[in-house]
């Protein structure tokens, strides 16, 4: 029987949020909800497979992945792309490579930036552990209002533009920065436009909302980190390695600024990460676009995508020109 497995379950949620019986009764279904260590840990479990169903960019799939996997014949992704997949290499090895549509829950990371600035700046997680632990507000950090407050905004597209909206709401100043940003955009997202290095002097609070690329990766290195305000909140939920870890971890240690993520460098936090025990700090395991309406559109999808190709129809194919040789 055809094997396929759905890989990147960390949150035990996949099965619950489609029907897989009609793949089931053609296909032996394996879930994996533990995270692979490393490439040849992938490999070597996802040898069997002729089908792999993943999740976003949880599991780099790499051209030497892939080639590792000899049984390989079809690759599910969710979403409209996936930066961390070489899709020539599939193409080369006549894999074919099939998408989800866009989740209509667009605003999930977004709304948890959100969560994460009002939950560094009243010390939300601090104030519910010392409830949970039997004090009251003894030892718990003095919060800040954010009225009034600036806002700077690193990346002013779909979801720093939702951002902005957010922050206005709560009366914050909202100003933006990003190479290509225009002062009409920024207008026109309610936000003004300043320079770089501006927006790191000048800021409250800095949520990073860009891309993971050449040109993102290391954009926060610790020369911009060190021009913050003392006490500024420095959210990210787009990609770790858009800052400089070592420069974000020896200033939370040093407590000059607070870091409120949902991403790391690597994925999921190593358990004896700086991170974890670092003051200063808010952290989310990777959620922004994690909520159940995300999951009841992309695991459907990717179930019919995997029973389509087994019937000879495949669906939403990212490299159709790998068809004709399939």
């Amino acid at each position: 029987m055809i094997k396929v497995a759905v890989i990147d379950d960390w949150q035990d949620i996949a099965r619950s949020s489609a029907d897989w019986s009609a793949l089931e009764a053609s296909a032996d279904v394996s879930f994996f909800s533990n995270a692979f260590t490393n490439e040849d840990d992938a490999a070597a479990k996802l040898a069997e497979f002729e089908i792999v169903l993943t999740m976003r960019e949880r599991t780099p799939l790499s051209a030497s992945l892939i080639n590792r996997l000899p049984n390989l014949r079809m690759l599910g992704v969710t979403g409209l792309q996936n930066r961390s997949l070489d899709v020539a290499a599939c193409t080369a090895r006549g894999v074919v490579v099939c998408s989800t549509a866009g989740a209509t829950a667009r605003q999930a990371t977004a709304e948890l930036a959100l969560g994460l600035l009002l939950a560094a700046a009243r010390a939300i997680p601090a104030a519910d552990a010392n409830i949970r632990a039997g004090r009251f507000q003894k030892g718990l950090p003095v919060g800040i209002s954010l009225a009034g407050k600036t806002i700077g905004i690193i990346g002013l597209g779909r979801l720093g533009s939702c951002m902005a909206g957010y922050c206005r709401a709560l009366t914050m100043n909202v100003i933006a920065w990003s190479q290509n940003l225009t002062a009409e955009r920024a207008q026109a997202a309610g936000a003004t436009l300043v320079s770089k290095e501006t927006l790191l002097s000048s800021s409250d609070a800095i949520s990073i909302h860009l891309v993971l690329s050449q040109r993102s990766r290391g954009l926060i290195g610790a020369a911009d980190i060190a021009q913050m305000k003392p006490g500024a909140i420095l959210i990210n939920t787009s990609r770790g390695p858009i800052v400089d870890e070592t420069a974000l971890i020896e200033a939370v240690q040093a407590r000059r600024i607070v870091a409120a993520l949902d991403v790391y460098d690597r994925e999921p936090l190593p358990a004896n990460h700086p991170l974890r025990t670092a003051p200063n700090t808010v952290l989310t395991p990777h959620l922004g676009y994690g909520v159940q309406d995300t999951w009841a559109e992309y695991y459907p999808q990717s179930a019919e995508n995997a029973l389509a190709f087994l019937e000879g129809k495949p669906v939403r194919v990212a490299n159709p020109e790998v068809l004709s040789a399939v």
